[in-house]
């Protein structure tokens, strides 16, 4: 049977998108993204309950109860921690998929879930607010984890022409998510004071269908072949993934990757940032990763009703204003996974950010003047929007998928724990800091994260090129033509460089460096 899928006529390397990778998509997107994006909005419904809760509790123990600085500082580490656990999560994931693979690292992780859930499940019960802060804890955990492995899956099932489209499911399912708890947040439903913990542990329903079907589908092809060294495994899970398409041609790309990597075992993190080969591809990891969380969005998330309370929206309106917002994320999150196979992955992070941006500052000014101009609440709404859509369009997805792209298999785990760690430490410093910075700095805080915004499109533009329907090995070699260019042009003529703009970013073309005339010889 191998043998009759590898005699297959010479061609691209295509697919059309089958029923296999569309269920995988949805499931490892549905029961591990999803959860991501509801437990960034979950606790900004019950904020007060939650707040009530801890205080009723001290004052059980201790006979006082918290002053308003301290119950603030309690409520933003049960926020934060989250991040915290994302960042523990995140550091775990090189050494969780090479020894249990893509697939077997999603199906392994939900028993954190299923962990955190009961914690915060019966944590009322228990009178036990450490069990809600180490519940969040265990989530944001498991969420580090699936917020690098489930893209680094897709991105390796999924044939080049739909790489995009499949890398930027998860991010659908993160503003689902997101969407999710704010529709359950809604008073009529699981918004009201002894609903708060089965609110907090609803993220076992969505785990539990994929656990009872993801464990059918096969591994990673790439994996497979290229770590374990299994060609058959790799034809049979091809065999699940595609339908009418060159498997040999695909499985021959595989292989030329395997080649270069003959004498490479998977890279550390510190080898990873000691390797000058990858210095760009690193720095844009850091970059775009850095700037996904210091954009603001984060800020946007945990704090959309007091953000919407400071813009004078009337308190009965914000939590159906709330709810807009998340509809408003999907609708933006498809547009971006149906254009992206069609635009390219740089138009649409730089698209994003460069909305984000104006949107932040568009804020600022509208806080600013809303005391003398009365539409201005509405303003600031539609400038919250723009952001959350904004984000959803390109940023929220496009990060993981290129740092999947810009590597090649040695290295990407690595990446991805680089990546990782680097967007949940820059999470953490937002969900815990912001309501300090608003404070302090009012509405001048979002100017912040305008510069941010545009700081990283800038980068973009100039630094990452488009990496649509190109093989790993295809773009890792752009860099690698880049590393060489720069370093032999420094060795040469170190005074005389003029950095040129090729392929909408930027670099130095090789053969096209322009000289003085009076340095020219006679």
């Amino acid at each position: 049977m191998a043998e009759e899928v590898l005699i297959t006529s010479p061609g691209k390397i295509t697919s059309h998108l089958t029923s296999s990778l569309l269920a995988v998509a949805f499931l490892t997107s549905f029961g591990s993204s999803m959860l991501y994006g509801y437990n960034l909005a979950v606790v900004n419904s019950p904020a007060g309950y939650i707040k009530e809760f801890y205080n009723r509790t001290v004052v059980n123990r201790n006979g006082t109860g918290l002053n308003e600085e301290a119950l603030t500082l309690m409520y933003s580490l049960t926020v934060s921690v989250f991040a915290i656990g994302g960042l523990v999560g995140s550091l775990m994931v090189g050494m969780l998929v090479t020894k249990f693979g893509r697939k077997g690292t999603v199906v392994n992780s939900t028993v954190l879930v299923f962990l955190a859930a009961s914690l915060m499940g019966f944590s009322r019960i228990c009178g036990s607010p450490e069990m809600v802060i180490f519940g969040r804890f265990v989530t944001g955990i498991h969420s580090g984890i699936s917020l690098s492995v489930v893209p680094m899956y897709l991105g390796e099932i999924a044939p080049k022409n739909l790489r995009g489209f499949l890398g930027l499911m998860p991010s659908i399912f993160i503003c689902a998510g997101v969407f999710s708890a704010q529709v359950l947040g809604l008073h009529e439903l699981l918004g009201k004071e002894e609903h708060w913990p089965l609110f907090l542990s609803l993220v076992v329903v969505p785990t539990f269908i994929q656990l009872m079907l993801l464990p059918w589908f096969p591994e990673s092809p790439r994996y497979l072949l290229i770590e374990k060294h299994n060609v058959h495994a790799t034809i049979t899970a091809l065999k699940w993934y595609r339908a009418k398409c060159n498997i040999q041609a695909e499985i021959e790309e595989m292989q030329e990757e395997q080649r270069s990597l003959s004498s490479v075992e998977t890279v550390s993190v510190w080898q990873l940032l000691l390797d000058h080969t990858v210095r760009w591809q690193v720095l844009s990891v850091v970059v775009i990763n850095i700037g996904m969380q210091l954009s603001g969005i984060d800020a946007i998330w945990f704090y959309t009703n007091d953000i919407f309370e400071n813009a004078g929206i009337p308190a009965p309106e914000i939590q159906y204003t709330t709810v807009g917002t998340g509809a408003i994320e999907i609708v933006a999150g498809l547009i971006g996974c149906f254009t992206i196979e069609r635009l390219g992955r740089r138009p649409l992070i730089i698209g994003g950010f460069g909305v984000m941006g104006m949107c932040c500052a568009g804020i600022t000014l509208s806080l600013i003047l809303q005391t003398h101009v009365p539409f201005m609440k509405y303003v600031s709404v539609g400038c919250v929007v723009g952001i959350i859509a904004g984000f959803c369009i390109g940023p929220a997805g496009v990060p993981f998928l290129i740092t999947a792209e810009l590597f090649k298999q040695s290295h990407r785990p690595a990446a991805y724990t680089v990546g990782g760690s680097l967007n949940w430490m820059s999470n953490f410093t937002i969900g815990f800091i912001f309501p300090f910075l608003q404070m302090s700095a009012g509405s001048y805080c979002y100017l912040v994260f305008c510069s941010v915004c545009l700081a990283v499109a800038i980068y973009v533009y100039f630094v990452i090129p488009e990496t649509k329907n190109k093989t790993f090995v295809e773009i890792s070699q752009m860099f690698a033509t880049k590393e060489a260019v720069e370093e032999s042009q420094a060795l040469t003529h170190p005074d005389q460089l003029k950095l040129k703009k090729m392929n909408g970013y930027g670099t130095l073309e090789n053969g096209s460096l322009e000289f003085d005339s009076s340095s020219s010889c006679p």
